[in-house]
Formats: structure tokens, sequence, C-alpha cells
């Protein structure tokens, strides 16, 4: 199942929408009282995530009246909604500010992530990147950047090379305790590895060959289906650690997303306390 170039358009121009009226006029302008923490003091909500959640929901849902729609906020109220999304023939994804931590403290690093799946398979993936007006974007034939008035350019991951030259992304700070010790240990390995508290922009530097691979051992959806839909479409490869193929359902385990199937492998080799 693809969609059609329209419902992609559609779904473009109501990101762009929610954008521009709930999200960049709160940027560098929140009071205190419109952030709020959820599960642990650095994982925020704002206003803005609210209300660009609730306009691209209602937009998502008139146009996709049979699909499940399933934003971050709202699974964060009701978690059975993320295995209705998994089994749905259909699921729009929403992550309306991925990157709320920077968003809340000033930092122009966040996007809006929309993914769609068919039971629990990535088949579309948009990566917004809000400040700049522009996006990724992967709907089966590809991945390209692209920005209003301007042609469509296609994208492909890094090229191979050797381990001690690699750089990615890891989120050492979101895995088990004991796991960060073991994983320290294998960072002095790779060239450079980082995070950008920001999966939307990681996964566009990722897709564009600019870094080499992504780890992450949070397996929210909001976070990763389009990315992982948008890194493959341009040459690269996404699955778990242990081999599993990537599905929304997946709650545990290691999400390895690479720029070839070669790098996928060297990086893996390297994490065998993750298996």
């Amino acid at each position: 199942m693809t969609l059609t170039q329209a419902q992609q358009d559609l779904l473009i121009d109501t990101v762009r929408a929610a954008a521009k009226a709930e999200i960049l006029p709160r940027f560098r302008n929140l009071a205190a009282s419109d952030i709020r923490a959820k599960t642990k003091p650095d994982d925020l909500v704002t206003e803005a995530d609210l209300a660009a959640e609730a306009r691209i929901t209602a937009a998502v849902h008139d146009a996709f009246p049979d699909a499940m729609v399933l934003g971050e906020e709202a699974a964060s109220l009701d978690p059975t909604l993320r295995t209705q999304a998994a089994e749905a023939d259909l699921a729009l994804i929403i992550d309306p500010v991925d990157g709320t931590w920077n968003f809340a403290n000033g930092l122009a690093t966040f996007g809006v992530i929309l993914a769609a799946t068919r039971y629990g398979i990535p088949v579309f993936g948009l990566l917004y990147d809000v400040v700049m007006d522009d996006w990724v974007l992967a709907a089966g034939n590809g991945a390209v950047m692209a920005a209003p008035d301007q042609s469509a350019r296609a994208l492909s991951t890094a090229s191979v090379k050797p381990l001690d030259q690699l750089t990615g992304f890891i989120h050492l700070d979101l895995m088990e305790k004991s796991v960060q010790e073991q994983m320290a240990a294998t960072l002095p390995r790779f060239n450079r590895t980082f995070m950008l508290r920001c999966s939307c922009h990681e996964y566009r530097l990722l897709a564009q060959g600019a870094v080499d691979f992504c780890l992450s051992g949070m397996l929210n959806p909001w976070d990763h289906a389009a990315g992982v839909h948008a890194v493959a479409q341009a040459g690269g490869v996404a699955r778990l650690i242990d081999g599993r193929a990537y599905h929304t359902g997946i709650t545990t385990g290691y999400l390895l997303t690479a720029s070839s199937e070669e790098v996928w492998q060297k990086v893996a080799a390297e994490l065998p306390f993750l298996h």
C-alpha cells in the first residue's frame, strides 16, 4: 500500500500549517506554565506539542477516516493505542514536536515526524524541520529532501568506511546503567558518537549521508518509523540488533539503523552484549 501524491501533499501541508500556527509562535516564547514533565524531569511536554498534535490529528482523521491515528501525547494517556496502531491496516503516527527538550530550552534542533504504517511496517515517512521549512520525504520510491518552490533532491546514505572512521548517534543516556558501562567502553572504537535529543534530525542526517549509523534502545514508533523508512529508501538498513525486522509493535530491544548492510554488520559486531 502506498499513499497517492495527493495524500502525500495533504500530509505535508497539514504538518507545515500546524508548525506555522502552533509551534513556531511558541518557540522561545513559552511561559513556565506551558511546560511540564511527563515520566521524568527531562521528559517534557509543552503547549506546542499538545496544540500541534490536536491540529494534525483532526486533519488526518478528516482525510483518512478509516485509518488509526497515533499521536505521542495521546499514547502517553492511553498506551493501548500503540498496540492498535501496530495492528492496523493503515496507521498514521505523529510526533508533534520531536526534540521537545531542545524546543523548550530554545534550541532549534527539533521537528515534526509523521509516519504511515501498514500492519506495523512503515510505508511513508516525513521528517520536517520547522525552523527551515524543509523536509525529508520517503514514500516508497526513494528518499528526497524538499522545500517550497525547490526541486526535490534525491538522498543517498554514506559510503562504507573502516570502523574507526564511522560516526553515529548512540542514545547512551536512554539505556540501562549496566548497558551504559559496557557501551561506553566501545565508543573509542568509532570516529565519533553523540546524540541530538531529536530523532527527526538524526534520521535526516543519516539519510543524507552525513553520519553512518544510529543506535537506540527506546523504541517509540513516533520516534523511529518515519526515519527507518527514510534511511532504508536512501539505501540504508534498519533492524533490531538481534536480527528482527523493524516493526512498530516491538517495544523492547535495540534498533540499529545504518548506511548499508556492511556498516550495520561492522557496528553490530562491536555490540555482542546487546544480543
